[in-house]
């Protein structure tokens, strides 16, 4: 019987030991390649047979969103699921819409349900626990809520002038307004748009076509 060639990347030795210990354990499994390092594992894998690789998410130099999306480009054979310490669904989110894997399963799995996802994976499908999927459900619902948020002009004004780094004061003085308006206008529209910070606000506003992108 042929075996599922599995590469592991996890800056954490004592993660990769004890997936090691698990998987082999498995008769249809095999772990070929690790690594503690995602730039090292993009080198391993153009000289290895791999069918799934198990992917850290937060690694440091390259993380896990990162390393999935070059394999994908460069191994679009190889099926990748993430594991993570972390179910918080933009994480997730970010990783399926921006590399396209397969499965996300948190650390804390045991090995009956690990060696399930990789066998449903390889199998061609998809394996999101529970409490994954419900976690994606109320990200869901969150986007279609924010989607009807209504945006001034003046408040449209603001998020452009953030995008460009302006602070508090240099927004009141571009717009001629007092800084205390600034500041309850920043208030308003994190409030509006259920973001907690510049970046985040920002990327809200790409989203949803309140700033548009320079195209070439």
């Amino acid at each position: 019987m042929q075996k599922i060639k599995i590469a592991i990347v996890d800056d954490h030795q004592i993660i990769i030991d004890g997936l090691v210990a698990l998987l082999n354990k498995n008769d249809r499994l095999q772990v070929v390649v690790t690594s503690n390092s995602a730039t090292e594992m993009m080198e391993e894998l153009a000289n290895m047979n791999v069918d799934i690789l198990l992917t850290d998410v937060m690694m440091p130099v390259m993380n896990g969103s990162e390393l999935a999306n070059k394999v994908k480009t460069t191994y679009p054979h190889i099926k990748i699921i993430a594991l993570s310490m972390s179910g918080q669904a933009q994480t997730v989110s970010d990783m399926i819409e921006g590399a396209d894997i397969a499965g996300y399963l948190l650390k804390q799995t045991n090995a009956d349900e690990l060696a399930t996802a990789i066998q449903k994976v390889y199998n061609g499908g998809i394996y999101f626990p529970d409490i994954i999927i419900a976690e994606l459900e109320k990200l869901s619902e969150k986007r279609k809520q924010l989607s009807t948020v209504k945006i001034t002009n003046r408040e449209k004004q603001l998020i452009e002038l953030i995008e460009k780094d302006y602070s508090s004061k240099e927004i009141a003085a571009t717009l001629n307004i007092s800084l205390l308006t600034v500041e309850t206008h920043r208030k308003n529209i994190m409030r509006k748009t259920g973001t907690g910070n510049a970046l985040t606000l920002v990327k809200w506003a790409y989203e949803n076509n309140i700033l548009q992108r320079n195209v070439l």
